[in-house]
């Protein structure tokens, strides 16, 4: 099936994103939202981006013209979808309200649409769920910025069509993106199935083995390749995000994650980190200074513990029929933006140190650390 009009839901941060790099690629666009406000904010947004590049001699004045001209702002929901092949939804991560608004679309989009989620968290089938197509239903995650950002997973649900995949997949190559595909529709998919467990697991080792904050970010940094802190990075995406996600994730599976209630806390005080001036670190609201991390401080650390709970995640994966590790590998290089691969340094460390490591924690924190038999055989 050929897709040629996109409607995008929501012209938020994601929304008028996925509507400008559509746009660029040559779709034609509709950018949907419930306030005139809203889209007049968002169209500002995607032509300052795009002044951006013309200054930058990435595109042509003419070229930004083009795209601009193909994104059409629009309030009113059956007019925005009327003509659309693809209808990717980008409202915020609260199942009432995307019930809500696929309430509202069942009634009035063409039957051949195909109906695509941003969610980074809800389950695609549950979210599929609230649809009377649930065949024509797909996960499509894009990653924040959509214009910068090159990986984005795609999630089909337990009745997702093998013809909705395949157009999924060409649109998003279309795009120049590289997809990656979930293959089970499990809390987190691939990428958050890493990272916010990892963020918890670094407040667990700070308080298990008495180590800096600092400390343990530079680790991330200097010896496992992240392009700044665990913890630095989740201020970076905001607490609210860790926090809402975590519940998602934990709430549908137990093995998914093992909270830590220092994000909660941060959560509820309003400590939601950059954006808000502090989270685990505090910021200026001046221009934004770099966390003082070191290669000095990321070797008193124990690598062990850290990579231990990431790797074991990895691999129930893998196990899992999820994905594979080369595109846990890819996911993670341009989701995370990790210039090590995962296995990689689990080699280096040693895989009986991580699984003795794994065994100890499961005897005294529980079955989240049961290493996953795929290590066994590394």
């Amino acid at each position: 099936m050929a897709i040629r009009n996109i409607t995008v839901l929501g012209s938020g941060t994601m929304g008028h994103g996925i509507a400008q790099v559509s746009a660029t690629a040559g779709y034609n666009i509709i950018l949907r939202d419930i306030k005139q406000e809203f889209l007049d904010s968002a169209m500002g947004k995607i032509k300052w981006s795009l002044d951006k590049m013309t200054d930058k001699k990435r595109i042509t004045e003419s070229e930004a013209e083009d795209i601009l001209s193909r994104i059409k702002p629009e309030l009113d929901l059956a007019k925005a979808v009327e003509k659309a092949d693809l209808i990717i939804e980008a409202v915020p991560e609260i199942m009432d309200l995307k019930r809500k608004v696929y309430g509202e679309l069942n009634a009035v989009a063409p039957s051949g649409t195909i109906f695509a989620s941003n969610t980074s968290t809800l389950p695609i089938t549950e979210v599929a769920g609230t649809t009377t197509r649930p065949d024509r239903f797909i996960g499509i995650h894009f990653f924040n910025p959509p214009q910068l950002m090159r990986l984005v997973e795609i999630i089909p649900g337990k009745k997702t069509a093998p013809d909705v995949v395949d157009a999924t997949g060409k649109y998003v190559k279309s795009l120049r993106k590289e997809p990656v595909m979930c293959r089970r529709d499990v809390p987190g998919f691939i990428v958050n199935r890493l990272f916010i467990p990892l963020a918890h697991e670094a407040c667990h080792v700070m308080d298990r083995r008495g180590y800096k904050i600092e400390e343990i970010d530079s680790v991330a940094k200097f010896r496992l390749g992240f392009p700044m802190g665990i913890l630095e990075l989740s201020d970076f995406t905001g607490m609210d995000v860790m926090h809402k996600a975590t519940v998602e994730m934990h709430s549908r599976d137990k093995r998914s994650i093992h909270p830590h209630p220092r994000i909660e806390q941060l959560f509820n005080s309003g400590k939601l980190g950059k954006k808000s001036g502090e989270g685990f670190y505090s910021y200026s609201k001046e221009n934004y200074e770099r966390i003082p991390l070191s290669e000095e401080l990321a070797e008193r650390v124990d690598l062990v513990p850290l990579v231990a709970g990431l790797i074991n995640n990895a691999a129930w994966m893998v196990t899992n029929g999820v994905s594979t590790i080369d595109e846990i590998e890819l996911a993670a290089r341009l989701g995370l933006g990790l210039k090590i691969p995962l296995f990689e340094t689990a080699s280096k460390i040693g895989m009986s140190d991580i699984i003795n490591e794994l065994q100890r924690l499961a005897r005294s924190e529980g079955e989240f650390y049961t290493p996953d038999p795929l290590l066994g055989t590394m």
